[in-house]
């Protein structure tokens, strides 16, 4: 169940709260698998691409946390994509007594980690960030192949080539673009591109 605690009761002296953070990165994605199962006092919950820590949950829950909570997390990819931000936000949150668990890969971190934990998290880390760029690698060849058998155009236009000359007429005619893209269901900024 999730508290609402606000900020402000925090600061009173409340500690040691469980908090989650809890991140997919299209809005089709649920996060309902993440931290099944774990009590937690706090969720941020976050649909964004973690390509760089400019994420407003994430900033929030970074705030959010006080000396003797601990962040949970399902797993290092959730929260950061390259290595150095992720090292960045959990040495951040050790330094101020905030606790980091990591429940997939069973990692936690309190600022007392030993060499060896350092180690697996740095290379987990790193693994992780590979995978992604192997990932990307992948889908940029299989592109390229699709694109030299002629099997790849790329995404489908928003209108097609009789209704852009229909707009066009119409435009002509005195009809607002506005009421035109509304019409047609694509956005303004599509319409002008498409004329």
């Amino acid at each position: 169940m999730t508290n609402t605690t606000t900020h402000s009761q925090r600061e009173k002296g409340t500690n040691g709260q469980h908090v989650g953070y809890l991140r997919v990165s299209t809005l089709d994605q649920h996060t309902g698998r993440q931290l099944e199962g774990i009590t937690l006092d706090r969720r941020f919950e976050e649909k964004a691409s973690a390509k760089d820590t400019k994420r407003p949950e994430l900033k929030a829950c970074l705030e959010y946390l006080r000396h003797g909570d601990t962040l949970h997390v399902h797993s290092i990819d959730r929260l950061a994509r390259n290595l150095s931000d992720l090292q960045k936000i959990v040495d951040d949150l050790t330094s101020r007594g905030v606790a980091v668990q990591f429940h997939k890969e069973k990692l936690t971190f309190t600022g007392q980690d030993g060499s060896m934990q350092k180690l697996m998290f740095q290379m987990m880390g790193a693994f992780a960030e590979f995978e992604r760029s192997l990932i990307r690698e992948r889908q940029r060849e299989g592109i390229a192949i699709a694109k030299a058998r002629g099997k790849y155009k790329g995404r489908k236009k928003a209108l097609t080539n009789e209704q852009v000359e229909e707009i066009k007429a119409r435009k002509d005619r005195g009809e607002s673009m506005s009421k035109l893209a509304r019409e047609y269901g694509v956005s303004r900024t599509t319409l002008y591109a498409s004329l």
